[in-house]
């Protein structure tokens, strides 16, 4: 039986990780500024979304 592959690479798992933690950051610090949890996971998901590809490329 040959041996299973990974569900993910390191560097994926690492750019993930990152990108949640960017997100959670940055949601957290939009919501202390305008008390508003919509515009707090708006904020989140953006910042996440738009740090993967970045990251991908800097952390390769």
């Amino acid at each position: 039986m040959p041996p299973e592959t990974p569900l993910l690479s390191v560097h994926a798992s690492v750019v993930f990780l990152a990108a949640v933690i960017i997100g959670l950051v940055m949601g957290g610090l939009m919501f202390l500024h305008d008390k508003s949890v919509p515009a707090a996971v708006a904020t989140g998901l953006v910042a996440a979304g738009g740090s993967v590809p970045v990251l991908h490329k800097l952390i390769g």
